[in-house]
């Protein structure tokens, strides 16, 4: 029997560790009300995040490709806004969401990079 292995990039990898720390944070914040309701928030966008650019590599089109890294910029911005809701909140020490923020904010740089040159490759074809 043939198994059929897909290639699976590092930022496809990157992304997954991401969610995996998202799924971390939900496991803390689920300790309060508020926590809860909080927590399947970001825990839905910030494993969407993952999800998101793991279909990129199955892009039918250039305007698939960017429709796919878009939907995956949204989640991950929706991410940063329930992160700064949080902090703010005080469901988790701000020193401890840091690195999840700064991981976010390199994630959608990469993202919005991605969508500005294919972008400009559809249109120079």
């Amino acid at each position: 029997m043939t198994t059929v292995v897909e290639k699976v990039t590092e930022f496809e990898m990157r992304t997954a560790a991401f969610a995996l720390r998202i799924i971390k944070l939900y496991s803390v914040l689920q300790k309060s009300t508020v926590g809860q309701v909080i927590g399947k928030q970001i825990l839905r966008s910030g494993t969407s995040v993952g999800a998101h650019v793991a279909e990129v590599n199955h892009s039918k089109s250039a305007a698939d490709f960017i429709n796919k890294v878009a939907g995956a910029r949204q989640e991950v911005q929706e991410t940063l806004y329930w992160l700064y809701l949080i902090e703010q909140a005080d469901l988790v020490v701000a020193k401890r969401l840091l690195p999840l923020r700064q991981e976010a904010v390199e994630i959608k740089a990469i993202l919005v990079t991605m969508a500005t040159r294919a972008k400009r490759r559809a249109d120079a074809a």
